[in-house]
C-alpha cells in the first residue's frame, strides 16, 4: 500500500503524486468503505485527507447498522453531498433500514445484526427528516462504472456479462461469491488466460465492500487480481478507510470501536 506523500509548501517541492496531479489536473477519486454508524470515524478521516474541493468521492454502503450514529450518517453525508460530488452505492443494511423506515419490515436476523442501533438512532428523527433520510435510501444506486471503466459496488455480482444484467437485481448487494472467488485464485493466473475468469475482464477494476477483510487477517484494503475491498472491518473492531483509486494513497480513521468506547457495534 501507498504510504502518503508530503510537500514542502514554503520551498514549492511537491512529491511525485502531487506534481502527477498539478501536471494533468487530474481530480480526486476515492472511494470509502462500510460505515455502519460510525459517523466519527467518518469524519475522522475526511478530516485527515483534507482532500481539493473537486474531489469525487464514492461510498461503497453500508452507512448504518452497526454504531449509534446511523442517522447522525445519513443526516452528514447529505449535508456533504451539497459541496461534493459524491456517488452512495446501495448497501445490503441501507436497503434492510430503508424497508424498516418505509414499511415497518423487520426480521429478527437483521435486528441482531446492527438493526436495532438504527432503530435506536432514528428514534428521536422528526418525521420532516424522516422523510428525507427515507428519499436518500430511495435514491441510492446499485452499482457505479466511471469512466475508466472502474466498477464500484457494495458486494459483487454473478452475472458474466456484468451487474446490469443480474437476474435478482439486490443480489449487487449481498452477493459474497466474487470476493471469495479472487481470494482463492492462483495468483499468476494471467488475464489472457482462458481460465481467468470472465466477469473479472469486463472492468480495469472492481471496488467492493461488505466482507470485512479483517476475516482475512488484514487492516487495510486488500487487493485480489483486479478487485479492491475497502471494507476494513469499522463495524467491528476495525478502522475505516478511504483510498486514492488512482495512486493508492490511504487514509484511515482509528480504530472505530475506540471512538465509541461504550459501545459493541456489531461485535
Amino acid at each position: 500500500m501507498v504510504d502518503c506523500f508530503l510537500s514542502d509548501q514554503n520551498d514549492r517541492l511537491y512529491s511525485p503524486k502531487k506534481i502527477f496531479n498539478l501536471k494533468y489536473n487530474k481530480m480526486k477519486t476515492v472511494v470509502i468503505g462500510d460505515i455502519h454508524g460510525g459517523l466519527k470515524a467518518l469524519e475522522q478521516v475526511i478530516e485527515k485527507a483534507n482532500l481539493p474541493s473537486d474531489s469525487k468521492y464514492i461510498f461503497v454502503g453500508d452507512y448504518v447498522d452497526g454504531w449509534s450514529q446511523s442517522a447522525e450518517v445519513v443526516s452528514f453525508l447529505l449535508k456533504f453531498s451539497q459541496e461534493h460530488k459524491c456517488v452512495f452505492i446501495r448497501g445490503n443494511h441501507d436497503d434492510l433500514l430503508y424497508r424498516y423506515l418505509s414499511t415497518g419490515e423487520s426480521n429478527p436476523m437483521w435486528l441482531s445484526q446492527g438493526g436495532n442501533s438504527s432503530i435506536e438512532s432514528y428514534s428521536n428523527v422528526s418525521r420532516s427528516e424522516l422523510e428525507i433520510h427515507i428519499q436518500f435510501f430511495q435514491n441510492l444506486v446499485n452499482y457505479h462504472i466511471d469512466q475508466e471503466n472502474r466498477l464500484f459496488v457494495h458486494a459483487g455480482f454473478t452475472n458474466q456479462q456484468g451487474p446490469q444484467n443480474e437476474y435478482y437485481k439486490n443480489l449487487v448487494y449481498w452477493d459474497r461469491t466474487l470476493w471469495e472467488m479472487v481470494c482463492a485464485m492462483n495468483t499468476s493466473l494471467s488475464k489472457e488466460s482462458d481460465n481467468y475468469p470472465k466477469r473479472l475482464k469486463l472492468f480495469k477494476e472492481i471496488y467492493i465492500g461488505h466482507t470485512p477483510v479483517t476475516r482475512v487477517g488484514f487492516e487495510k484494503p486488500a487487493n485480489y487480481a483486479n478487485v479492491w475491498n475497502v471494507d476494513t472491518g469499522a463495524a467491528f473492531k476495525g478502522k475505516l478507510s478511504m483510498l486514492d483509486v488512482d495512486t493508492k494513497e490511504l487514509w484511515q480513521s482509528n480504530p472505530v470501536y475506540t471512538l465509541y468506547p461504550e459501545e459493541k457495534g456489531r461485535n
